[in-house]
């Protein structure tokens, strides 16, 4: 049985990131609330855990530097009183719009090194920490996808969509690696949702303009995809790993 302990949630300052930190406290976790940039986002994420009961601090640190990922894991130890035994790589980043012939090489390596370099980086300190076969307790990872791994975002986000695929690719073999070691490896993958992103990237149209290509109808929201990471990380999903959960209302 997981019983809920300490868990970092990478880009946890708005968004889905925020949402997921929210559920976890709510469900027992204490939370270590990541942030690149944000300290403001992640303080304001962390101090509203705290106000309803739960335990969380702020943790700031790039996922594309290995130093600051292996300071991230420490420092969520020793302020929460408990090692990381459950991480949900969220921090991604989609880059410029466009065309995929017009992006600069600078834009496509960012890409990747936070969105594939810093999913790995993390994940590969979670499971020299939470493996059996390091001394670790076992533990649960959980990657944050995209629909746009499958779809491709032609005229949108090629590179970011291809980032999204390695992730995909991340969760199966890893889950099967370390499957006898007491760790589940999961992803989610949602498809449209209403966060800032869209805004932030310069299509604040974005969500209106595609609604209509949902057969639901409708945007997703941070906390249904939430509510998918949440299952992953209980034992409700104890027979579950190398899965990619859509969540993404039938688009």
């Amino acid at each position: 049985m997981q019983t809920p302990g300490t868990l970092l949630v990478t880009g946890a300052g708005k968004g889905i990131g925020a949402a997921v930190a929210r559920a976890a406290a709510d469900a027992g976790w204490a939370v270590a609330v990541n942030y690149a940039t944000d300290s403001a986002g992640a303080d304001t994420v962390a101090a509203a855990i705290d106000a309803s009961g739960g335990r969380a601090v702020a943790v700031g640190g790039d996922v594309s530097v290995e130093a600051d990922v292996v300071r991230m894991f420490d420092e969520a130890a020793v302020r929460l009183g408990a090692p990381v035994t459950a991480l949900v790589n969220n921090a991604g980043i989609v880059g410029a719009h466009g065309r995929f012939d017009d992006l600069g090489t600078d834009v496509l390596r960012r890409t990747v090194e936070v969105n594939v370099i810093g999913a790995m980086l993390c994940a590969r300190e979670a499971v020299r920490r939470m493996s059996t076969r390091h001394g670790g307790p076992g533990g649960l990872i959980v990657n944050v996808s995209s629909r746009a791994a499958r779809l491709g975002s032609a005229g949108e986000w090629v590179h970011y969509a291809a980032t999204k695929g390695a992730v995909d690719t991340l969760t199966v073999g890893l889950a099967r690696e370390v499957a006898a070691e007491g760790i589940r490896v999961n992803a989610v993958s949602p498809g449209l949702v209403d966060t800032g992103l869209h805004a932030a990237a310069g299509r604040p149209d974005r969500l209106a303009e595609l609604a209509p290509s949902v057969p639901m109808g409708r945007p997703g929201t941070a906390a249904e995809v939430a509510d998918a990471v949440m299952w992953l990380l209980s034992d409700q999903s104890s027979f579950v790993t190398g899965a990619v959960v859509p969540v993404h209302g039938g688009r």
